[in-house]
């Protein structure tokens, strides 16, 4: 099982990206998965959630502008990010068994991540 990112990029601000991950494996077995976020000198923190009954949780500071979502017969999760800003750039990593305590987690809370995908907007 694995988890493998696509659809980073580089736009400008007030763009949209749309993230993917392949998740075979985990959404069929029902994980918690998400995607967490570390831009270069900041800390590791999560930016949206997503648990097996669709139920979803935002970082406040993507809350109206990015959606998670995912796809379970394909066994895929998304991550729709849009009016994105200089601050959203960092790597964006597809996690599941998301296990933190208390939302917005910041720190390395979950099992499994994959090698992340870049985003980068410019102002």
């Amino acid at each position: 099982v694995q988890l493998v990112e696509s659809g980073g990029g580089s736009v400008q601000s007030g763009g949209s990206l749309r993230l993917s991950c392949a998740a075979s494996g985990f959404i069929s077995r029902g994980y918690y998965m998400g995607w967490f976020r570390q831009a270069p000198g900041k800390e590791h923190e999560g930016v949206a959630i997503i648990d097996e009954n669709d139920i979803t949780r935002y970082a406040e500071s993507v809350m109206g502008r990015f959606t998670i979502s995912q796809d379970k017969d394909k066994e895929m999760l998304y991550l729709q990010m849009n009016s994105l800003q200089p601050e959203d750039t960092a790597m964006y990593y597809c996690v599941a068994d998301v296990c933190g305590v208390s939302w917005p987690y910041r720190g390395y809370e979950y099992n499994y991540r994959g090698q992340g995908t870049q985003v980068t907007v410019s102002s």
